[in-house]
This record gives structure tokens, sequence and C-alpha cells, in this order.
């Protein structure tokens, strides 16, 4: 069932569900949103205003905390992504951006366990070498594509890609992709800073 007039926050960031973002709000219209989102203790959208216009699906947010507030209204705030949404159609009637949305399911389909834990099992090796630390067990047992994304920088582009899937299994394999990409890149890193040691120079190619 769609939703109308629901606050939309365009910003040049993607959130995903589970994902805690600071926002700091100094635009009167959004102060406005926030104002009211607090007061009626409602969500807002974030949506990604890309080089290439707002996407049309974006994360609904709720505001867990309010850090600060200044005199003149600004504010820093702590929100956590909910869930997905797809925009319908804009409506500019309101005092703050806002939209008629409909909130976005995946497909019915069970989780393969086998999907589960490849992604599981790269995410911790990618833990393990970011953090010296290896993640809890039980803690990683519970996590899904996003709750492990929301952890890790891998570009807008990709983090939109994972909001757009509607299949988790498709989202692991996805994150799974993403997480082995980023071990190949600290792996460069680290061959590069050992070349940067032992002749001061970088070198490419032959």
């Amino acid at each position: 069932m769609p939703e109308r007039e629901f606050p939309l926050f365009p910003l040049g960031i993607v959130t995903l569900p589970s994902e805690l973002v600071p926002l700091h709000i100094f635009e009167e219209r959004y102060k406005t949103m926030i104002n009211d989102c607090l007061e009626s203790e409602t969500e807002f959208g974030i949506v990604w205003l890309s080089d290439d216009g707002l996407r049309p699906v974006g994360c609904a947010a709720r505001i867990e905390q309010v850090l600060d507030r200044t005199e003149d209204g600004r504010m820093n705030i702590l929100v956590r992504g909910t869930r997905p949404f797809r925009v319908l159609e804009r409506q500019s009637h309101m005092p703050y951006p806002a939209g008629v949305i409909e909130f976005v399911d995946d497909r019915s389909e069970g989780v393969d366990q086998k999907v589960a834990d490849g992604a599981h099992e790269a995410y911790a090796e990618l833990v393990k070498r970011a953090t010296d630390r290896d993640p809890d067990e039980d803690e990683l047992a519970e996590m899904g594509a996003y709750a492990m994304a929301a952890t890790v920088d891998f570009g807008l582009d990709a983090k939109q890609g994972l909001l757009d899937l509607r299949s988790e299994n498709a989202r692991l394999r996805l994150v799974t992709r993403l997480f082995r990409a980023a071990m190949k890149r600290l792996d460069m890193v680290d061959k590069a800073q050992e070349r940067a040691r032992s002749n001061g120079k970088v070198r490419f190619g032959g």
C-alpha cells in the first residue's frame, strides 16, 4: 500500500537497513522535516542524489538520537536505516521534499545456507585482516547481507546495487564478491608498501 507525503531527504550518500548514519541538519526545510519526524516518531527516507539524478530506491531511516542542537535550530543527529522503499511520485506541496512511496519486500525464498556461509567466511576474513580481530561467531551467524555491508565502505554504486536487489541470496553473493575485492585491494596496498620500504619507489608495470 503506497504511503503519501513521506518525507524525503535527497543526499550524496546511500544508507542501508541497520546502518547507523550521522547527519548534520542545517537547511530550514530539513530542520522542519526532522522536527516533524521527532514529534510524530516517524521515519523519513534517505535517497541517493547521484550525478544521474535521484535514485528510485531509497532507505527509510529512524532518528536514534539528537546529539546536539544549536539556538538557530541546526542539529546533529544519529539515524539508523530501517527498510528499503521505492519512490512512486514526487510531491511538492509540503514544506520539505516528500513523495508517494511503497516499501518493497524481498521475493519469497529461503536463504541458501551455502551462500550465507560463503559470505560470512569472506566477511570474517576481511574483518580479521582490517582490524586484526576475529568477529564474534554468534553475532556473525545472525548477520545478513545488509548488516555486514553496513560496516564496510564499498562506495555508493555498490551500496545502491545492494539496496536495489530484492533477494537476500543475491545480496549475499554480491557482498561476497565485494569482500573478496576489498581483500585484493588490501593485498595490493601491502605489496606497494613493501616495495616502497625496499627501495623508496613503487613500481608499476614491468
